[in-house]
């Protein structure tokens, strides 16, 4: 049991550091603009100072106090963990990265940047200790108005980036393609997140995590194989 505990709090945090990566990768390539949340947040930089990751800090805590309000529940100590470790690690990178000022290298690192988003937010939610607070404002809209996860979410990142923009963050096309791409890129990244977890872990993690099948997301044919060869999967869990 102690071996379980272990990988999957290792899994956790190695991950938030990766996605912290990735996050400051594409900020480094802002030429093509970022995510819209960091759009945001880069927007409240630059016109009331601190820091990216602070804002990023202070807008998690804002949407966690909101949502235990709405909920009457404090979330787990995973989102919680989530909110200070990704703005920690995100000022602690962009200070750690150099500059990339010409276009082909600001191409560079937001491409790269946006895989290792996406792995890292694979790994972090691998081993299930809790979501993101964005990604639980968005459920929270999803129960109370009705709509589809798909809907809900991309109006908010919507209204997060036109908020960011207005206040002189960097919003292009690279916003569009990562709202597009990190979604596309998680469903193939978590499955091998998961399988490594489970096969450090031992066996035993599956009734350990309480693991649910996924395999209505795959082809018929694969889905049985998997349920056959690997230990099943829990639900993917999206981005901060």
């Amino acid at each position: 049991m102690r071996k379980i505990i272990l990988w999957r709090w290792t899994f956790f945090l190695v991950g938030m550091i990766i996605l912290s990566l990735g996050i400051t990768m594409t900020i480094k390539g802002q030429r093509l603009g970022i995510g819209p949340w960091d759009v945001l947040h880069v927007g409240l930089y630059r016109n009331f100072g601190l820091t990216i990751g602070t804002w990023g800090i202070i807008t998690g805590l804002l949407i966690v106090v909101g949502t235990a309000f709405v909920l009457k529940q404090w979330p787990r100590f995973g989102t919680w963990l989530n909110m200070v470790l990704v703005g920690v690690f995100i000022d602690l990178f962009n200070w750690l990265l150099p500059e990339f000022h010409s276009m082909t290298g600001q191409v560079i690192i937001f491409t790269f940047g946006v895989a290792v988003m996406a792995y890292g937010i694979g790994i972090y939610v691998a081993p299930n200790l809790g979501a993101g607070p964005r990604d639980s404002l968005m459920l929270i809209f999803v129960e109370k108005l009705g709509f589809g996860i798909k809907k809900v979410r991309t109006t908010i990142e919507v209204v997060v980036a036109v908020a960011g923009w207005l206040l002189g963050g960097p919003v292009g096309l690279g916003t569009v393609l990562i709202a597009l791409l990190i979604g596309q890129i998680v469903h193939y990244a978590l499955p091998q997140c998961q399988k490594l977890l489970m096969k450090l872990a031992d066996a035993e993690a599956e009734q350990a995590f309480g693991i649910v099948e996924v395999a209505a997301r795959l082809p018929r044919e694969e889905a049985l194989q998997e349920k056959n060869e690997a230990p099943r999967r829990i639900p993917v869990d999206s981005k901060q």
